[in-house]
């Protein structure tokens, strides 16, 4: 059920960098962010990555042409992304600069073939470094920058990958699908591109003064003693891959609640199953609060008091908090983890819990947001990152280029081939070996002795390569 990322590394050879701008004018605006977009904690470039295999109806097209035209139509429609963020003093609120300038676009070759890379991919993928413009960071300096950077590189075998990172406060992940959506049918050419018009509106989301907080924010609370964490900068981190596939999710399903055994989702039953293992596995101490942080989209009906339109492409999402005492998170059964981020995610899915957010913000000037103790996750399952289609067909991996402190719950398939759910994990190396025997110790005990076969085998040949 899990596995660890390749470690082969090839030579890739970058062109110089270019600046790609809007293929027509476009207007000179100034364009304010929301209060959700302009969190300190959002003052980064979020990376994602795409490995296409060679295409023999495309032999006579250059993948790099094709995308970097395609890049400059797409601007025309999705102009701000092609500006500066400035930032106004001395609130510091940051406002997009629609100048123009473009995105930077970089052309690169490398001496590897699809097939060298193995069947199933994640994150972090190899070679990233090579892949992205930009060093991975979880914060980065935004203003007065380009918003977007892209690489596409050629493979020898007539394949490419397209990497590239964006501004996070331009966008959040349905967003930035609905930008890339919008780059491959202008790259294929579809007729009215794009089909779906990208809206601003970030008004929608920008408290009012004096700001209207109707909700209750613990989210944005430290824990207690910050300062005692089980994770830090200076720690030798490793990564891994889990799988869970129908045998693994019927596993953890069979020991939910009565009340949520039918109705919890597969995310939220592999969230708190993980949450479980991960608390156990750093060791805290029984008396030391925890913390699960889960994304809540708020395009979703009755998250926000105006619906957030069709077509919106800016941060349009809230933190659902759950905490607990490590050590009766671990000592109670699952349904116990499990009834504490399903309550954690009704609350922030109340009508109008995203404009709280965004008075919240704005009332206390972008609050630092927690990250001790705190396991942070996502649902990108549906985001359709696998239907990014440039004309070569479906990636055969789409999704984050490394782990950072957020995980994200992807698309994925075991050595098998069978369909399941992919949570990659970047532990301290220590850690990392005690969720793995946590995982194994976890679902054996879950399931009869005729499914834990098959559960061992997924747990010791994972999706990725490697064997635990």
């Amino acid at each position: 059920m899990a596995g660890a990322p390749s470690l082969i590394t090839f030579p890739v050879r970058r062109g110089e960098r270019q600046l790609v701008g809007p293929a027509r004018p476009t207007p000179y605006v100034f364009k304010m962010l929301s209060d959700i977009d302009d969190q300190d904690v959002l003052r980064f470039y979020r990376s994602g990555i795409f490995f296409y295999r060679s295409n023999a109806s495309k032999a006579a097209l250059d993948p790099v042409k094709v995308i970097k035209s395609a890049l400059a139509e797409a601007l025309v429609h999705f102009y701000p992304l092609a500006g500066r963020l400035r930032e106004l003093q001395p609130t510091r609120k940051l406002v997009v600069e629609c100048t123009g300038e473009g995105v930077v676009f970089v052309e690169a070759d490398a001496d590897v073939r699809m097939d060298d890379l193995g069947d199933s991919l994640a994150p972090p993928v190899p070679c990233y470094d090579k892949l992205l413009c930009e060093p991975e960071s979880p914060t980065a300096f935004v203003v007065d920058r380009p918003l977007i950077y892209v690489q596409v590189t050629r493979l020898r075998c007539g394949g490419f990958i397209f990497g590239f990172q964006i501004c996070h406060c331009m966008a959040d992940g349905m967003g930035i699908v609905q930008f890339l959506t919008a780059l491959t049918e202008c790259a294929r050419g579809v007729p009215g591109a794009p089909i779906v018009r990208p809206v601003w509106e970030r008004e929608l989301l920008t408290a009012s003064w004096p700001p209207e907080i109707t909700h209750d924010h613990q989210e944005y609370a430290p824990l207690p003693n910050p300062g005692k964490d089980m994770v830090t900068p200076s720690d030798v981190f490793a990564h891994h891959a889990f799988f869970f596939g129908p045998s693994e999710i019927d596993a953890i399903r069979s020991q939910a609640p009565p009340t949520l055994r039918s109705t919890a989702s597969r995310f939220d039953l592999v969230g708190a199953f993980m949450w479980r293992c991960r608390t156990a596995a750093l060791g805290f101490d029984p008396d030391d609060a925890v913390r699960l942080h889960i994304f809540v989209n708020a395009r979703v009906r009755n998250r926000s008091r105006r619906t957030v339109p069709t077509g919106y492409y800016g941060n349009a999402f809230a933190f659902a908090a759950a905490s607990a005492p490590a050590g009766e998170l671990c000592r109670r059964p699952l349904g116990y983890a499990l009834q504490l981020l399903v309550e954690a995610k009704a609350r922030a899915s109340q009508e109008g819990y995203v404009q709280s957010v965004a008075s919240f913000n704005a009332a206390h000037r972008r609050p630092p947001f927690p990250k001790a103790r705190t396991y942070l996750i996502s649902d990108v399952t549906q985001a359709g990152l696998l239907a990014v289609d440039f004309g070569w067909g479906r990636p055969l991996y789409g999704g984050p280029a490394t782990t950072m402190l957020a995980t994200f719950h992807q698309e994925g398939r075991n050595e098998a081939g069978e369909a399941g759910i992919l949570v990659p994990i970047r532990l301290p190396t220590l850690a990392m070996e005690r969720l793995k025997q946590q995982l194994r110790k976890e679902l054996l005990a879950y399931v009869a002795i005729k499914t834990a076969d098959k559960i061992d085998s997924n747990l010791v040949t994972g999706p990725n390569l490697a064997k635990l």
